[in-house]
């Protein structure tokens, strides 16, 4: 008989987190059985700190090594043959190490070592906190994200605002509790934001991306008149509740209804909180608005702030295409110029209104 091994700690955490999951789930469930409204704002099991996220994705695996995670061994090692056997997964031809062609400095009372290609996010460092310890298990890009993304990069699985804005609720019920800004076409696509197995409204709302203006699609109704609209919307409802009454009916009809509401009451509220324009000029200078280089991301995540301070729950912004094969000075110079003030100005406006201590904001990509 084979003689099985004991299992680690590592194992044990993860085989009974499928069993932890199951339970959470279940109560979720009935939780939302017991609330009026799907995206009712739930309590929390615990008292956090952090009431909303956003999430700063930058799609395409920034190079670690020349932005946060300075490798002095890598400098003194460059153009060495690589110290390992490439491992089987990795096809392509490899050449020997490179150097960081940037130069790191310490800022900031902790000290932190920033590459010289972030100088706003460098005059920040103190606020942040550098995590170096992840990694993840896929080295393909589509793969990679959806395992970031939703946890899994084989089983479609919901996304993590799908899963915060379920557990949670919003604080805003004429807005969606999810938002995706300027959202990935491939390497997985709608399924980093998608709701999966959980009821359809908690997925998602996209605004931009594939070619799209910045505002949610389909805002302004073709009607002016808000009553006769709101009689046609009762009556859908009537007739879809009807429908659904007579054992027709299903999770997405239900979601399909909860939409149209939702729909409705977005007409009043999110034409005002996408609209920047009103915004003082010290406050997109700050961003980088005005700048060339830095215009469209900086809008981007000034919206992501009003979203934010309006009260969405989870929102996510997303930058692109880092995966700088070719020409890694030149793309990767150019794409941290475009990130680094916005992203800077970001933190420090929500900070300075007070909203940094209760916004997790994560900033990360599928690699790197």
């Amino acid at each position: 008989m084979r003689e099985r091994r004991p299992w680690s700690r590592r194992e044990m955490l993860h085989t009974s987190s499928v069993g932890f999951g199951a339970l959470a789930l279940q109560g979720l469930l009935a939780q939302e059985a017991r609330s009026g409204s799907a995206l009712s704002p739930r309590p929390a099991p615990a008292a956090p700190r952090a009431k909303r996220i956003i999430f700063i994705f930058m799609h395409g695996g920034p190079s670690q090594v020349d932005l946060f995670d300075h490798k002095p061994q890598l400098t003194r090692d460059d153009d060495k043959p690589l110290p390992f056997e490439k491992p089987r997964i990795v096809s392509a031809k490899t050449g020997n190490l490179l150097a960081s062609p940037w130069k790191f400095s310490h800022h900031g009372q902790s000290g932190a070592e920033v590459s010289q290609l972030l100088p706003h996010l460098s005059s920040i460092v103190d606020d942040l906190c550098i995590i170096k310890s992840i990694h993840g298990s896929n080295s393909r890009h589509g793969g990679a994200l959806l395992e970031l993304h939703t946890g899994s990069d084989t089983f479609t699985r919901p996304a993590m605002g799908s899963w915060i804005t379920y557990g949670l609720g919003t604080e805003n019920q004429n807005l969606p509790g999810f938002i995706t800004i300027n959202p990935t076409g491939g390497h997985g696509g709608s399924n980093a934001w998608s709701s999966a197995f959980l009821p359809a409204h908690f997925q998602g709302t996209r605004i931009g991306g594939k070619g799209g203006g910045m505002t949610v699609p389909f805002i302004e109704s073709p009607l002016k008149n808000r009553e006769l609209q709101r009689r046609e919307l009762a009556l859908l409802e009537a007739m879809n509740r009807d429908h659904f009454s007579r054992g027709a009916g299903d999770a997405e009809l239900e979601a399909r209804i909860a939409s149209y509401e939702l729909a409705f009451r977005m007409q009043m509220e999110a034409p005002g909180v996408q609209d920047i324009s009103g915004e003082p000029e010290s406050v997109r200078e700050l961003y980088g608005c005005n700048q060339e280089n830095t215009k469209s991301f900086a809008e981007q995540c000034l919206m992501a702030r009003r979203f934010s301070e309006a009260g969405v729950r989870f929102v996510q912004v997303t930058h692109r295409y880092w995966d700088s094969h070719g020409n890694l000075r030149k793309e990767h110079a150019r794409l941290a110029g475009e990130m680094d003030k916005p992203v800077a100005g970001l933190i420090t406006d929500l900070k300075q209104r007070g909203l940094l201590d209760e916004t997790l904001v994560l900033w990360g990509g599928e690699f790197g």
